[in-house]
């Protein structure tokens, strides 16, 4: 025991040497975790439906890290393989995936739309199971890695207007646990994030009215929204040997909104 306590140290959660894949990294919460994966020593594979990668790529590029952007809309399916085979071929490897890229529709269910309905879950639950999947298939042979899924709030609870959203999202949690059961005696780790009401993009609109803006900081214990800086250190945390005992978790970096 006493053995084993002196051998913990730091360099634990470093990244050295690691090859990270993440999804949707040109912006928002997945720019924040390409850049703390890079802080930490990982080298990235960016995948973004867009090209507007220029201040992901500074980010990274500051940490000394190496960083490759791959355009592609995950709904694509045939842009899955291809993105995946274009990581191996200029890295050899994957030791790290973040499946962060998501879409969200909003209407009140009686009018929800089919194709609404469609396309989030093709992006959310269809494109992180296949990627999943095949970034499996090459940690297997290596006999190590990690994948960490982005969950929600509504990876708990139901929500309003969003049912596509809050269906893809109980499915990732589900996934999440089903990979890890499957997984782990490969040695590779499948855990989840659950952020909570964070200020991005995604979220202006919510916060710009006053009266939802007023509800949410209400029932936010730590009384304010997270920035994205505050997902950094957990996506660290599970992308490295300090997480090696934990699987299927779904860690929630919520400000105490779940616990409320």
């Amino acid at each position: 025991m006493t053995e084993a306590l002196s051998s913990f140290s730091m360099d634990m959660f470093s990244l050295a040497g690691k090859t990270a894949i993440v999804t949707g990294g040109n912006k928002g919460l997945g720019q924040a975790y390409a850049a703390a994966l890079a802080k930490a020593g990982a080298d990235l594979f960016v995948i973004s439906r867009s090209g507007d990668w220029q201040e992901t790529e500074k980010l990274i590029e500051e940490t000394g890290q190496k960083a490759v952007f791959f355009q592609a809309d995950l709904s694509n399916r045939t842009k899955i393989k291809e993105a995946v085979d274009a990581c191996l071929n200029e890295y050899g490897k994957i030791d790290i995936l973040v499946n962060n890229a998501g879409t969200i529709r909003r209407a009140p269910l009686l009018e929800y739309k089919e194709e609404d309905w469609d396309a989030v879950l093709e992006v959310n639950l269809n494109s992180l199971y296949l990627l999943s999947q095949e970034a499996a298939k090459v940690m297997a042979e290596q006999k190590s890695g990690k994948i960490i899924n982005i969950a929600s709030m509504l990876s708990f609870q139901g929500g309003k207007f969003v049912p596509s959203y809050t269906a893809s999202k109980h499915a990732v949690a589900g996934l999440t646990k089903a990979f890890a059961n499957e997984l782990a005696e490969s040695n590779i780790q499948v855990n989840a994030i659950a952020p909570g009401y964070i200020a991005t993009d995604n979220t202006a609109a919510i916060r710009s009215d006053e009266k939802r803006n007023a509800e949410i900081l209400s029932r936010i214990p730590a009384g304010k929204w997270g920035q994205a800086a505050d997902l950094m250190g957990a996506v660290v945390f599970l992308a490295s040997d300090a997480s090696s005992y934990m699987n299927g978790h779904l860690l929630a970096v919520d400000g105490g909104w779940l616990v409320r």
